[in-house]
């Protein structure tokens, strides 16, 4: 019996000590671009919008999984980005007014595919258009410095 415990335990700790602790939970994603913006011009930071289809666009997974939901963009974010989800979903319920307001910012900054993110400075002024970038949360990071 003994032979057999100490070898589940040994295993169960290494199983959790590998995971990933997501920290996505804890960012502050808007919903409107407006109020994102204001905020922005008060704490002098950059307006980082994704489009993204969260129940269904692999590749929003990925950006999700990859840098979203990773303590070095976590930091980076609070500290430097206001961040606004614009959800194109097939299966979550979504008001109408909702999909109405996605739907138009989408068709103002030409959005063909997801993820698509858009970088602003702190006056609504598009810096730039970008995607899924492999690499993980601190070569996205690098990339959004890039455009600032």
């Amino acid at each position: 019996m003994k032979s057999i415990f100490i070898p589940v335990i040994i295993t169960v700790a290494l199983a959790l000590g590998c995971t990933n602790t997501p920290a996505s939970d804890s960012l502050d994603w808007k919903t409107n671009l407006e109020d994102a913006v204001q905020i922005a011009k008060e704490e002098k930071k950059a307006v980082l919008i994704n489009f993204t289809g969260s129940d269904w666009c692999k590749w929003c997974f990925k950006l999700n999984d990859e840098v979203f939901s990773q303590a070095e963009f976590e930091k980076y974010a609070k500290e430097n980005l206001v961040l606004v989800k614009l959800d194109f979903p097939r299966s979550i319920p979504q008001t109408n007014e909702t999909k109405y307001y996605n739907q138009s910012l989408a068709q103002k900054y030409g959005i063909q595919g997801f993820p698509t993110i858009l970088i602003m400075d702190n006056t609504g002024k598009l810096l730039a258009k970008t995607g899924y970038q492999q690499g993980g949360a601190v070569n996205y990071v690098n990339h959004i410095q890039s455009f600032l």
